[in-house]
């Protein structure tokens, strides 16, 4: 009763005597035009039942969704109904992991997104978003993981509450709670792998950038050197009394500075 009052769960499965507690993480995902650095993506919730002789009992925090369609769903199966509490504790479970698959698809659009971004030339990604959308899949990631082990107990057939046709559902249950912690995973190396792009990508335009300005510098460097030689105030400097000396200057600036400037080019630089 703590556990439910407080909530802050990780989701479990605990017995009591004859009565069972399980708890689950609900998943909502937040409808959004873009992926920001404070954007977020999922919302998460809480759902608790107590199953025991003859009652199931719902509690629901944050946002979690109400259970009145679950509730309509048993009543129009009577046979399914009939199995007890545990028919109750399975439809709650079984909706909650069809969420996570919505959830689930509905994020893989965004990773799709952003990863279209990421290798975009024309789309500079800010790391920051891509860090954002990992820290939203950590909190999708930590409601859907630990149930496993709730999960595998309750399909095995070896609690005396959970009669064994209703354990043959909670293993498709399982099944599709595998998928999603596959995709998960899939997510999560996807996103890894965007943010070391990201950051790779801003490395090779920094260097890019350096290259560039260096190619200026250098083409800058030629006329500065030779003005900078031309500008010392020496009597008996030779050039000083041609009257070529100023064209010759201007044409060997000029043909230095093309001579360095096709090079450039030719490597790229400019």
């Amino acid at each position: 009763m703590e556990d439910a009052v407080h909530a802050h769960q990780r989701p479990k499965l605990e017995r009591y005597g004859d009565i069972l507690f399980l708890v689950l993480k609900t998943i909502v995902y937040v409808e959004h035009e873009k992926i920001t650095s404070t954007s977020e993506i999922v919302d998460t919730g809480e759902i608790m039942v107590f199953a025991g002789p003859g009652f199931a009992i719902t509690v629901r925090h944050g946002s979690a969704p109400p259970l009145d369609r679950v509730r309509r769903s048993l009543q129009d199966d009577p046979e399914h109904l009939g199995c007890g509490p545990a028919a109750v504790l399975h439809a709650v479970a079984d909706m909650v992991v069809d969420r996570y698959l919505d959830v689930a698809d509905a994020f893989a659009g965004d990773v799709d997104t952003l990863e279209n971004e990421v290798f975009s030339p024309d789309l500079p990604v800010d790391a920051a978003r891509i860090y954002q959308l990992k820290r939203e899949l950590l909190e999708f990631k930590r409601a859907v993981t630990p149930l496993t082990s709730a999960l595998q107990r309750l399909s095995e057939g070896t609690i005396p509450q959970i009669p064994p046709q209703v354990s043959a559902y909670f293993r498709d249950v399982a099944d599709h709670h595998q998928r999603v912690s596959e995709q998960i995973v899939t997510f999560d190396e996807l996103i890894t792998g965007m943010l070391s792009a990201s950051i790779a990508q801003l490395g090779v335009q920094q260097n890019a950038d350096m290259r560039r300005i260096s190619a200026w510098a250098a083409l800058v460097a030629v006329p500065t050197m030779v003005v900078g030689i031309y500008g010392m105030n020496f009597d008996h400097m030779p050039e000083l009394r041609s009257p070529y000396g100023y064209p010759a200057v201007l044409t060997v600036i000029v043909i230095a500075c093309a001579v360095i400037h096709r090079a450039l080019s030719r490597n790229k630089w400019l």
